[in-house]
Formats: C-alpha cells, sequence, structure tokens
C-alpha cells in the first residue's frame, strides 16, 4: 500500500503511556490461547457473543463517561514523532477524512465531521465505558471516537490473515465506516429497533451493522485508489484475507470448537468478505445498503 506521500491527521488523542484507567487482561494487549479460552467460556454461560468479548470491533454501548487524557509530556511527543506505526495510522485517517470529506457530500449530502482517533495500551475510559485491549478496535458513538490498541496489529500478523499495510488500513477504515454510519443516522435507528428485539434478532441486526462498516472500508479504499493510487498488488487479497479470518464463524470455532450463528454480531467469513468486495468494486455508498440483503 502507498501511504507514504499522504498527509497525517492531527486528529489523534496518543494516550499510550498515560496509564490506563482500568485493567486489561493480558496486559500489554494480545490475547494468548488461555484467555482465549477463558473468556470463550464466560460467553458461553452468560450468553454473550464470544466475538465481542475476544476481539470484536462492536459498537460499544454503556453508561461510562470518558475523562480528559493528561496533556502528553515532551518525552511522550517525541517519542510519537519516531512511531512508524503512529505515523502510518495518521496518514491512513488522514485518507479517510479526505475521502469522506468529498464522497459524503457527493454522494449522500451530509457534510463530514472527522472523528478522534484515540491510541492507547491495556486500557482506556471511553465515552461508552472501560475500554480495554481484548475488545479491539471500536467506534464509540457517544465521543465520535474511534479507540485502538495497536497491539491488534500485532494479533493480526500473528492469527488473522497476515497484517501487512492495507490489511491494517482497513481495520482502522471500518471503524471510521462506522462514524459514517453514525452521521447519516443508522447507529441510533438500529439501538431503538435492538431495543424492541430479542437476542436473536438484535445480533442479526449487529451484523449487518458491521457488513456495512466493511463495504464502507471498501467505498474508502476504492476513492482512495482513484485520488493517490494507493493499492499495491497483494494488497486486496490481504485484506480479504483479514476479513475472512475475523468472521464470527471462524473466530468462535477457533475460541470454542464450533460456531453459533444465531450469536453472531459480525458475520461470517464469506459475508465481510463479500461486502468489503462490494465496496472496493463500487465505491458507492448505497451499495452498501446491507439491511435489504
Amino acid at each position: 500500500m502507498e501511504w507514504e506521500q499522504s498527509r497525517e491527521s492531527t486528529n489523534i488523542e496518543d494516550r499510550r503511556g498515560q496509564g490506563g484507567g482500568g485493567f486489561a487482561i493480558g496486559g500489554g494487549g494480545g490475547l494468548g490461547i488461555g484467555a482465549i479460552l477463558i473468556l470463550a467460556a464466560i460467553g458461553y454461560f452468560t450468553g454473550i457473543d464470544p466475538r465481542i468479548l475476544i476481539g470484536g470491533a462492536e459498537i460499544v454501548t454503556g453508561a461510562g463517561v470518558s475523562t480528559p487524557a493528561p496533556a502528553p509530556s515532551v518525552q511522550q511527543q517525541q517519542a510519537a514523532a519516531n512511531d512508524p506505526m503512529r505515523r502510518f495510522v495518521a496518514k491512513v485517517l488522514g485518507q479517510t477524512e479526505d475521502v469522506w470529506s468529498k464522497v459524503l457530500p457527493e454522494q449522500k449530502g451530509v457534510q463530514y465531521t472527522a472523528p478522534t482517533l484515540v491510541l492507547y495500551s491495556g486500557a482506556t475510559r471511553s465515552g461508552c465505558g472501560q475500554a480495554m485491549s481484548a475488545m479491539g478496535p471500536f467506534y464509540c458513538p457517544n465521543d465520535q471516537k474511534v479507540y485502538l490498541d495497536m497491539s491488534f496489529f500485532n494479533d493480526m500478523r500473528a492469527k488473522y490473515g497476515g497484517g501487512g499495510d492495507f490489511a491494517y488500513a482497513y481495520v482502522v477504515a471500518h471503524e471510521i465506516g462506522h462514524h459514517v454510519q453514525d452521521l447519516l443516522g443508522i447507529l441510533a435507528k438500529v439501538d431503538d429497533a435492538k431495543s424492541q428485539m430479542n437476542r436473536t434478532q438484535a445480533n442479526a441486526l449487529s451484523v449487518r451493522v458491521e457488513l456495512m462498516a466493511d463495504c464502507l472500508a471498501g467505498v474508502w479504499a476504492y476513492s482512495a485508489n482513484e485520488q493517490w493510487r494507493i493499492l499495491d498488488p497483494g494488497d486486496v487479497e490481504k485484506a480479504i484475507a483479514t476479513a475472512s479470518a475475523i468472521g464470527d464463524d471462524r473466530l468462535q470455532t477457533a475460541a470454542q470448537g464450533y460456531a453459533v450463528p444465531d450469536s453472531f454480531t459480525h458475520g461470517s467469513s464469506a459475508m465481510r468478505q463479500k461486502w468489503l468486495t462490494t465496496g472496493l468494486q463500487s465505491g458507492q455508498i448505497d451499495s452498501c445498503n446491507t439491511f435489504k440483503q
């Protein structure tokens, strides 16, 4: 993926090294197989989807109140300036801002307001409650921030399709896709609908939300490639491999030996591949209407 020539977003709040505001399973981020199995057992006995506990990008809702992060020290600022992954994330975020500031008004008549991306280590507070590395990246509509512990990229290299720049960018773009849904009023409508549903029905609706975010990540990639020719040979295949590796069926089978489709909240591997590819090929927001499929 070509990203070096892109501008860096300034909408990043780097909380790494500032204290966790809570505990994180496994300390620095990545889960070992023992922790995965424990979380799978918790999910089984409580009825909570293990995908959420293990590595989800589920939209988190709750009553938590975000607390302002202290200003970074000079040493932290210097470390951030020399951090290649932070620089990469800042440039990808800048690309999403430039794309959606153009595409969203053109295609839907809605102005784009950029979210903040919070980098943290282990645990931190969000407007949706506690953020922990075990949850994976997620978007919080209450404060319009994306939360990312970059140790998730290590997990991607080890467990989720092998990683790669475009695969990492896809993860960021997926969460920004949730912000686009928020600006379009979709998340609020989904939350209202869920309050009238049983668990199985609510899970099915969550799947539609997540698949749409996959498709919107594809729309971003289509437009970014049109503007800056970001895609190199093999990039799309790596992103699709990642989408496949983080499907609910694959993750549940790895954690507990079997999959429970009624508990899916993000979609199967095949579904995630399909919708990412749809956005990549069309470049159109309207092609991402997963609620009518």
